[in-house]
């Protein structure tokens, strides 16, 4: 830079923006041309910036001069005058940091006004990134990603609610199509939750990490650069481990924080798919998962993931499993929203042919019992999965049908009735002498009010001549989906999930007999208490207990 340039850089008189649109436009045009023309014509730098800023203009005139900006200054990244020299004069050492303040200014404008507005956030998003791009390129790179633009623009987007379509704009054009992007964008989400924690923070981090879904599985997938300089082998964004590991600490920054439930289950639900492909070490998510298994309730049901893939794959030795897992049967499972996730890991975790007869027979009578008090459309997968069981496991198949060899002890248990060894309390599932008792639950069953669900029932009483049942078939049903969603078919035992559907599209052949006067009372008389048996039959069928 010569001295002649830089003594002609001192600002001028700022230029009127009170003419025409069209006369704006094309004074935005001519600044720009000048700046590129001549370093004499530098100041016009201040007039861009105003006219970017300025709320007078219409949006497109102000969209102009962000990208005439935005031009300008990757020219003179290219050129060098955004660059320091050692052996810069006095002169040319004012200019540069003239530049720089003025530099800076553009890119919070982008950062803290545009970026966060829905019209602009999509345009601030690839002008923000191209002096990305520059700034890694022709100046200092680490900086660049590390405390610079890049980490700025990753800052705003994770501590505001206002930056959904950037978000989405950066995630779309930018991480998950280029490599070192994504590489840089675990690391500055680290640091990022490390230094600040709060709830939109957390939830945006968690959000952002989830959505990339594209992992690489070899060295090969990595090989989309944004930087050019990037794609030597030396670099450490080049390698998948350096991927990993990045992502690994990002997600653990996430975990270490101190999550309310609703963050939890939201790191639950992408544990399997989203989180444990990145780590190196998946033994490090034990701490994790082990405090949401013991939390109880739905928390536990979506943690079984997670920790069975710990299990299976790392050898990890969780003491008494089986036995935590039989606590999760309480009367909320089959109620529960993730029941559907939870007996597909059910199917999974009892499926090996080694587990002792008697911690199957707990499960299967435990579940036999809470069947009782299922909806409809809990119980259509309940028995099909009992049924697997059985067939996996021959040694409990007597718990249907149990023979009494002692003819004195058999009419004694007919008159007096027989009292079920099971114990429902009993928290270990070797200890529920469930393997003494019978499925007696699926019998009753039989005479469900649902006749559909009667039928599914009797199937325990059939042969088992059928090798097993696919549980997708009854898997996702609801009071809603049961009648929307089942098939219909010409015969509820070749697909009996098909529950309310089979009931609705029935012909009705006569009909249905109903009280034709509203009674006022069912149970009571006016001005006394409940009715007797006698003057009343309905009463014959109810028993009334005092719970005060």
């Amino acid at each position: 830079m010569s001295t002649e340039d830089s003594t002609a850089e001192r600002p001028t008189k700022r230029r009127a923006t009170s003419s025409p649109e069209v006369d704006v436009k094309s004074q935005i045009s001519t600044l720009e041309t000048q700046i590129t023309k001549s370093r004499r014509h530098l100041n016009n730098l201040t007039a861009l910036l105003e006219l970017a800023r300025s709320r007078e203009v219409q949006s497109e005139t102000s969209n102009q001069a962000v990208i005439g900006l935005c031009r300008v200054f990757c020219r003179l990244m290219v050129q060098g005058s955004l660059t320091r020299s050692s052996k810069a004069l006095e002169q040319e050492v004012i200019v540069f940091q003239w530049l720089q303040e003025r530099y800076h200014e553009y890119v919070s404008l982008l950062i803290e006004h545009d970026l966060i507005d829905e019209d602009k956030s999509r345009t601030a998003v690839t002008l923000l990134m191209q002096l990305v791009k520059q700034e890694a390129t022709y100046l200092d790179e680490n900086q660049t990603w590390r405390t610079g633009t890049f980490f700025k623009i990753m800052q705003a987007l994770m501590c505001t609610d206002s930056g959904a379509m950037a978000r989405s704009e950066l995630m779309s054009k930018f991480v998950k199509k280029y490599d070192d992007i994504r590489f840089y964008t675990f690391s500055a989400l680290n640091d990022i939750t490390k230094a600040k924690d709060s709830k939109l923070l957390l939830e945006n981090v968690i959000s952002f990490l989830a959505a990339i879904d594209d992992i690489p599985k070899s060295q090969q997938q990595v090989q989309n650069f944004f930087i050019s300089t990037q794609s030597k082998q030396s670099h450490s964004s080049r390698a998948l481990q350096s991927h990993k590991k990045k992502a690994q600490a990002a997600w653990l920054t996430v975990l270490r924080n101190d999550l309310n439930k609703a963050h939890r289950k939201m790191v639950l639900g992408l544990m399997s798919l989203r989180i444990v492909p990145w780590f190196l070490k998946p033994e490090l998510l034990l701490d994790f998962l082990t405090d949401s298994f013991n939390a109880g309730g739905s928390t536990s049901l979506m943690a079984l993931s997670g920790l069975f893939y710990l299990i299976r794959e790392k050898n990890l030795d969780y003491p008494e499993f089986y036995q935590k897992l039989y606590s999760l049967l309480n009367q909320d499972a089959l109620h529960s929203k993730h029941r559907t996730r939870f007996f597909r890991l059910f199917e999974t975790f009892l499926a090996s042919t080694h587990l002792p007869a008697a911690l199957v027979a707990s499960f299967v009578k435990r579940l036999s019992r809470l069947a009782l008090y299922s909806p409809p459309a809990g119980i259509v997968f309940v028995v099909p999965w009992i049924y697997n069981l059985l067939k996996a496991h021959p040694t409990c198949t007597f718990m249907i049908h149990r023979r009494i060899p002692d003819q004195g002890e058999k009419t004694l248990k007919k008159d007096e009735g027989a009292k079920d060894p099971f114990c429902m309390e009993e928290p270990d599932p070797l200890q529920t002498d469930a393997i003494e008792s019978s499925l007696w639950e699926i019998e009753m069953l039989q005479s469900h009010y649902h006749p559909n669900v009667a039928t599914i029932a009797r199937i325990i009483s059939a042969q088992f001549t059928k090798e097993a049942y696919n549980l997708e078939d009854f898997l996702d049903h609801s009071y809603a989906s049961v009648s929307r969603r089942a098939p219909v078919c010409q015969s509820c035992k070749n697909n009996p999930s098909q529950m309310l559907d089979m009931e609705l599209s029935k012909d009705m052949t006569k009909n249905p007999v109903i009280e034709y006067e509203i009674p006022k009372r069912i149970f009571t008389r006016e001005g006394e208490g409940l009715l007797d048996e006698r003057d009343n039959g309905i009463m014959a069928t109810w028993r009334f207990y005092d719970l005060s």
